[in-house]
């Protein structure tokens, strides 16, 4: 576990054995929130890669409000990856979803030694990952009848 403290929220990177079951449960309710209920989208969300994924958790107090999970090269794409971004409904105007990123960034460059990391974004984020470096590769595809784009920060 290794903990970064931003105003107003903290960051903790966990692997899944790290996570408890309070942890683990207070991360699939969200993912679920904002994915299956807010979007509309019903999906498999719990896709046995969580496991070989890193946690990085953002709490505001002692509630999960911002979260992602990350790959090394190979476990989901061929490049270092992140995905599952997500932060609370309640909590998007404080800028969260720019720390989380920035934090994402900074643990996959201390981790796995690499800049270069793909994502699969939904493709109404764009400017908001453009904002962060990342490129838009290939063209807009469905993914769970949501469109996204592939998109690369080298």
């Amino acid at each position: 576990m290794h903990l970064i403290q931003k105003m107003g929220i903290r960051f903790e990177i966990k692997s899944f054995k790290e996570l408890s079951t309070t942890e683990l449960y207070k991360i699939l309710r969200l993912r679920a929130e904002v994915f299956i209920v807010e979007q509309a989208c019903p999906y498999q969300d719990v896709d046995d890669k969580d496991q070989k994924a890193i946690h990085l958790i953002g709490y505001k107090e002692n509630e999960i409000v911002a979260y992602t999970r990350i790959f090394g090269a190979g476990d989901y794409f061929e490049n270092v990856s992140m995905g599952r971004v997500v932060v609370s409904e309640k909590e998007r105007k404080f800028g969260y979803g720019h720390d989380l990123i920035k934090e994402s960034i900074a643990v996959i460059e201390k981790k796995f030694k690499t800049r270069t990391i793909k994502i699969s974004a939904q493709t109404y984020l764009k400017k908001f990952y453009e904002s962060h470096g990342f490129e838009q590769v290939g063209e807009e595809y469905l993914e769970d009848d949501i469109p996204h784009i592939g998109m690369l920060k080298s």
